[in-house]
């Protein structure tokens, strides 16, 4: 990814960049440089319009799965604005029970600003 990265920096100075471009950019920020995986990089994006190969990547990187519980909370945002319209009282009361307790500090010795 550094590769990359150094490439599409390269690219915005103008021109085509080389491998040294990009030798030169790693090794500015203390990077080391491998010159074959430089070499591929330059390669395969040699002779490509690197803001069409940014579009295309935006449009698949949207068609991607996120994965993880983002439809669960949804759905449970949507029960509790329900529950909340119906019930009253008695559904805060649930709601506090559910919400764990936090710990203290105390125990461990330390406090964040000692």
């Amino acid at each position: 990814m550094r590769y990359v990265a150094a490439y599409c920096l390269a690219a915005l100075g103008g021109g085509s960049p080389s491998t040294k471009d990009i030798e030169k950019i790693l090794s500015s920020v203390g990077v080391d440089c491998d010159a074959d995986e430089a070499k591929k990089v330059v390669g395969e994006l040699e002779g490509k319009n690197l803001e069409e190969l940014i579009a295309e990547g935006m449009s698949k990187l949207g068609s991607m799965p996120a994965g993880g519980g983002g439809g669960s909370g949804a759905a449970a945002a949507g029960g509790g604005g329900a529950a909340a319209a119906g019930g009253g009282a008695a559904e805060e009361k649930e709601e506090k029970a559910e919400e764990p307790e936090e710990e203290s500090d105390d125990d461990m010795g330390f406090g964040l600003f000692d």
